[in-house]
């Protein structure tokens, strides 16, 4: 039988990490951030802190991912610690609910901001997140080569695109968010209850940077660059996210962030015309290639279950051409189209 290929280099398994992470959250829930703490001091905090959190938990699956070096990441650790049903019970819950229904509702997100790009009828919503998941299924199934090359690419092109709203935010500018007042009095009052609210929002768009480890059995010296990859992709992201939430602070006040319905755009609107164009645009390709990573890499848990024989060993087949785990993806991106047709809507997916 054909094995997988060695294809992933550190680079490419640290977009994996930063994409997988970066979605659409830090372009929305911000604004519920602001909601619960009142001032630019506490907010900037708790994006730091939660990339502080992020940062110890890319470590110790650093430690891991240099221990164990065979595709399906998180499963395999859980396998070897908590033993066969544990980890079951994770790739089961992967599959059904957790990167089945983020595909889903990623799937339906990306449709909704590309009516702003290119207006259609809001029936064709759900349509098109079908063949938005189609179309990278494809992509997925014909090597891990050409999934490298997407998330790559569309990667890089959502950093730019948040280093772009960055520097409008710098050069345009016109808010203070730390002028007349002290660090000190910042924490003043200080309530740990709305602090603890703001971090779950903030931790759920961290979340992710694990993926590349689902994808050690095809990385190139995995024992080296799986755990580099997750590291470089955490403080990555903690720092685009820090730097996109002062950019925030920069174009409007606390109160109206904390108002905002679509944060990102309305912060670049308060001083460009085409702003909420240009950052549903970012959106975009930014929710794009996130849909990419997640069939890339979420499918290798299936296939590790698959091979330690607590699930279908139909699904450990690899395609002899093209030497990705065709069956797993397929019955993800199905599972996924299933919860698009039934649910249609992001909010109903969430829910």
């Amino acid at each position: 039988m054909a094995d997988l290929k060695k294809e992933l280099t550190l680079f490419s398994l640290t977009m994996v990490a930063v994409g997988s992470c970066i979605g659409s959250g830090i372009f929305i829930t911000p604004a519920e951030i602001a909601q619960y703490l009142g001032n630019s001091h506490q907010i900037l905090l708790v994006w730091l802190i939660g990339g502080v959190i992020s940062l110890t938990g890319a470590l110790t699956f650093a430690e891991l991912g240099g221990l164990f070096q065979d595709a399906g990441g998180v499963f395999i650790y859980l396998k070897a610690a908590y033993g066969r049903l544990v980890a079951f019970l994770y790739g089961w819950v992967i599959l059904t609910v957790v990167t089945s229904g983020a595909l889903a509702a990623l799937s339906v997100a990306f449709a909704r901001f590309l009516q702003f790009v290119w207006p259609f009828p809001n029936a064709f919503r759900p349509w098109i997140a079908v063949i938005v998941l189609a179309l990278l299924t494809v992509v997925n199934i014909l090597g891990v080569k050409m999934g490298e090359w997407v998330s790559n690419i569309f990667t890089s092109l959502k950093l730019i695109g948040m280093l772009v709203i960055v520097a409008i935010a710098l050069a345009m500018g016109t808010e203070h968010p730390f002028a007349g007042t002290s660090v000190t009095a910042a924490f003043e009052p200080f309530s740990f209850t709305a602090f603890g609210g703001a971090l779950i929002g903030v931790l759920w768009s961290y979340g992710g940077w694990y993926h590349a480890s689902f994808l050690a059995g095809e990385a190139k010296n995995p024992q080296r660059n799986v755990p580099r990859a997750m590291v470089f992709g955490a403080l990555i992201v903690t720092a685009m996210y820090v730097l996109t939430n002062l950019a925030y602070l920069y174009l409007l006040p606390v109160s109206r962030m904390a108002g905002s319905a679509a944060i990102a755009a309305d912060a670049v609107e308060s001083v460009l015309k085409i702003g909420g164009f240009l950052v549903a645009l970012i959106i975009v390709l930014s929710i794009f290639g996130t849909i990419s990573i997640y069939t890339l890499s979420a499918p290798r848990v299936y296939f590790a279950m698959a091979k330690s024989k607590v699930f279908f060993p139909g699904l450990a087949y690899i395609h002899p051409k093209y030497r990705t785990p065709v069956r797993a993806i397929l019955l993800q991106s199905s599972w996924a189209i299933v919860l698009v047709l039934f649910w249609q809507t992001f909010e109903n997916l969430i829910a």
